[in-house]
This record gives structure tokens, sequence and C-alpha cells, in this order.
């Protein structure tokens, strides 16, 4: 089945001033999610959506019936089979973006690298099929084991996701941690050690040093938990790197929202994207008024607490 069109109920951006203000509220960026067809990826394209989210995996077309050549492909695991390759549907989005007379109606391009394999053996359609400097472009893979307890999904190797990395140039870094979450759960954070080991690893790597922008993809239902954690995460990276937080949360999360509203205000519209399904995304009251006089300090003075 072909996914329905999901689309956050979000501002949509109609004018080039508008793209503008996008800048500064984050949260009005509109989302489409696994884009990981053909037929889906036409229907985003003819939309106001403006960020394409999708899923990189190592696997066949459909027409290779015997299944002789893997190849990077646009599908989540398990999948293994996609009529849409991800040289193809890079290619697509660049043509459209060069097209585009309104420069609202340009998209940006999120890639979800499901294994380090698949990003690895991706680093040379990206360069030869998509013009990184002229249309945002994040790279995005969880390279770190993070909560709760999470010991089930195995995290992208940080070491290596880095070298390749450096490759796309000064492409948006989404990097984040393995997480495990539910209806059940109310308890747990990012933790200390877990942050402490975030800015280990981007350090190590030098990514401190090259200054790509990143942005960190943080579950809703845990960063509400973490407020804390993550200024101490920001005020250890902003001298050297354009660090944003991208919230995200699956349809069941368990979700404080008064919780997740103070990490909103406290982070900054300016560095917020909220990327949630949309019953919790109309509870936590994004509009410019709920924002006025919430937070009297600014992020970058918490940094002097």
């Amino acid at each position: 089945m072909v996914p329905s069109l999901l689309l956050c109920s979000l501002l949509v951006l109609s004018t080039a001033s508008s793209v503008a203000d996008a800048k500064a509220n984050l949260t009005k960026i509109t989302w489409a999610h696994a884009v990981n067809d053909a037929e889906f990826l036409t229907r985003v394209l003819a939309s106001d959506v403006q960020f394409i989210e999708a899923d990189i995996s190592l696997g066949y077309l459909k027409d290779d019936v015997n299944k002789e050549r893997e190849i990077p492909i646009m599908a989540h695991p398990p999948a293994t089979e996609s009529d849409i390759s991800l040289e193809t549907f890079l290619q697509r989005i660049l043509q459209f973006n060069r097209e585009a007379n309104d420069p609202s109606k340009v998209k940006g391009v999120k890639l979800d690298f499901k294994s380090i394999g698949a990003f690895e053996r991706s680093i040379d359609i990206i360069r030869a099929s998509y013009d990184m400097t002229a249309f945002d472009t994040w790279i995005n893979a969880d390279i770190l084991p993070g909560p709760v307890d999470n010991t089930a999904t195995v995290p992208v190797d940080p070491t290596r996701f880095f070298t390749a990395a450096r490759r796309l140039g000064k492409a948006t870094l989404s990097i984040g941690w393995t997480t495990r979450w539910g209806p059940d759960f109310s308890e747990g954070l990012y933790t200390e050690a877990q942050v402490d080991a975030m800015i280990a690893a981007i350090r190590a790597n030098g990514i401190d040093k090259v200054g790509n922008a990143i942005t960190f993809p943080v579950r809703g239902g845990i960063v509400a938990n973490s407020v804390t954690n993550m200024i101490r995460l920001f005020c250890a990276l902003k001298d050297t790197n354009n660090v944003t937080f991208t919230i995200w949360s699956s349809a069941d999360d368990a979700v404080n929202v008064e919780k997740l509203r103070e990490f909103i205000f406290t982070t900054g519209l300016d560095r917020t994207y909220v990327d949630v399904p949309d019953d919790l995304h109309k509870k936590l009251h994004l509009d410019e008024n709920a924002f006025s006089n919430t937070c009297k300090k600014t992020l970058q003075a918490r940094c002097f607490d």
C-alpha cells in the first residue's frame, strides 16, 4: 500500500518572506515522512511540504527480478526492495528544486540511513546526484545507544559515519541516539553520560573543527525530561557548530505535553524543529502568541548559569 501523505499540522510557507520567517520559527516547517516510493515522491513534490524525509537501505529495485545488483534504495528495514533508487530519488528532487520559480516551493531533504554500509555506499551517489550547497540536505543516523536502556537497536558506527560524512562537505548532520519508548513509559531521559558521549564523538572526529551544522533528533517523550542535559549539549557545541534540535515522536508515545512545551520554550523557536504526529502537535499550541514572553532567558544566556 502506498503511504498516505503525512503532513504535520504546521503553518505552510507560501511567500518568499515566509522563508525568512521559517528561519526564526522552525516549528513552521512542514514534513513528509517515509517517502520511499516513486508515486509518493511525485505527490510530495506537488504538495506544499517543505522537507522530505526518506529511508535508505541496501537492497534491490523491483525490476531486478534476479536480484543481481544490490544498491542504495529507498526503503525502511525490513524491506529490501523498492521501485526507486537513491540516485533517482535525488535526481528527481534536484530537478524539481532547480525548476522551482518560487523559493517557498523548494524542498529540503533528510536522508535517514539505516546502516553504515548503506551510508558508505551512498556517498558517491549523493555527491554526483544532488547539489548540497544550493539546497538543504540532512544526513541522519542514530550513532550512539540511548534511552531507555536501549540495547536492542544497534547504532551506526560513529567513527565510520563521520569519516564518510566529511566527504559530503557542509551537509547538516542529524545525529542522535537509539531509543526505547512507547505508551507505557513515563520515566527516562537523555542522561549526562549519553550527552557526554555525543560531545566526545563529535570532537574526536573533528566535526567541531569543520563546523558542520548539527541537528539533534530527540524523541519527544524523552527530551521532555531532559531539558538540563540538552542545554548542556547546546552549550558545549554552540561556539563551533550551528546547533538545533528536531523533536520527533511515534504515534503511540507517552509524552508530557507541558514538559515538552517547556523544552521548546527553553531552546527557542529558532532552534527547534517539531516533527511530531498531528494530535500531539495540536496539543503543543505552537502559535506565535503561545510563545510570547514565555522564556525570559535566551538559550545562550543559560550557558553562563
